[in-house]
């Protein structure tokens, strides 16, 4: 599938077969350099990282696969009932195809998710790991407290149900438009970037996002309608029932057998992955947004940023280092909206992560 808008200079594609998956990917960088593995977030695709490929040191090998089922890799359906091991397991049979047996990762919201899960199944294959606006441990939706507790046993308010539908019904259309709230281009403005950033690129990612394949089996998934608020629990297939809590349990990260240094880059107003996420039906709820909302002793918004942090944390008492670095005036996509700085700490980090882990904010 050739792209609508050629790619930057200095990037290159290639579609590779590996025994999981038809994986389309872009590279730059030497074939003899060190694996850098980018991974993209929901509804997005390898393309929103190409400007940051350009920038990031000279001497590493820059990959970023389109996931399954996004951009211009094999559609495939995801087992939800595996979380996102999935899209771990396809990204680690493509690095074994192309020849390596370690990498350092980048991921950027579920892509974040996945890293996790990559070094949580995969640690001896991880050099290094950079969250951006990385999702929780514990899943999207339907849980409270630092330590991911459950709000109720049949984890409503996960899951495929949770996606707007008429977002879901303008991407599989191509909506290329901004006549609505919930058109993909107005919902990238609106949430994917702090307004009013608006990228020159904008109609490039907007390509991108409608490559996507929709459906039961892959964005947002199938659906349970249960009785507990908000009535609806996650499905069994799709993206976002292997985000769901019922699935998606990354705690382990804090005790991993081998500690690769860990970068979290997230901005200071993302609504997207937040204590006080406009995606988040506890949250809404509280809001007025969704009627029925039980109370915040029962259904408080999901923390988020602080489960991330408690598990860091732990990941730091085990002997592991992180850093937390949070970006002002920045919302869901730091390395597309304050590029420069990404480029001098996740570069800075791949060539001395001790140097940059030493400050700590």
């Amino acid at each position: 599938m050739t792209p609508s808008f050629p790619l930057l200079d200095g990037i290159s594609a290639v579609t590779i077969d590996t025994p999981r998956l038809r994986t389309h990917v872009l590279q730059h960088g030497p074939d003899d350099g060190a694996p850098v593995l980018l991974i993209h977030g929901n509804v997005s695709a390898a393309r929103f990282w190409e400007e940051l490929m350009l920038g990031l040191p000279d001497g590493f090998r820059y990959l970023a696969p389109d996931l399954r089922g996004y951009g211009r890799s094999e559609v495939k359906p995801v087992d939800a009932t595996r979380g996102v091991r999935d899209y771990s397991d396809d990204l680690h049979a493509l690095l074994q195809t192309l020849g390596y047996d370690h990498a350092h990762l980048i991921g950027w919201s579920l892509g974040g998710n996945i890293a996790m899960q990559f070094a949580i199944d995969y640690p001896a294959a991880v050099d290094s790991l950079t969250l951006i606006a990385a999702g929780s441990p514990y899943g999207f939706g339907g849980t409270h407290g630092r330590d991911g507790q459950p709000n109720s046993a049949d984890f409503a308010g996960s899951g495929g149900g949770t996606a707007n539908a008429e977002f879901v019904q303008r991407l599989a259309a191509g909506d290329r438009s901004d006549e609505s709230q919930v058109s993909p281009r107005v919902v990238m403005n609106s949430f994917y970037f702090r307004p009013p950033f608006r990228s020159p690129r904008e109609d490039v990612f907007v390509e991108e996002m409608l490559l996507m394949h929709c459906g039961p089996g892959n964005y947002p998934g199938d659906l349970t309608q249960v009785d507990t608020w908000p009535l609806v629990g996650p499905g069994t297939q799709g993206v976002n029932n292997a985000l769901a809590p019922k699935y998606c349990n990354q705690a382990a990260l804090a005790a991993l057998p081998t500690q690769p240094p860990v970068l979290w880059l997230r901005g200071d107003s993302d609504q997207i992955v937040s204590d006080t996420s406009l995606f988040d039906l506890c949250y809404l709820g509280q809001l007025g947004a969704i009627p029925g909302w039980p109370g915040a002793e029962t259904h408080p918004p999901q923390p988020m940023v602080g489960q991330l942090r408690a598990v860091l944390d732990a990941y730091a008492a085990n002997g592991g280092r992180y850093r937390e670095v949070v970006l002002a005036e920045c919302g869901h996509s730091p390395h597309i909206e304050h590029p420069a700085l990404c480029r001098e700490l996740i570069g800075g980090f791949l060539v001395d992560p001790a140097a940059v882990l030493e400050v700590r904010t």
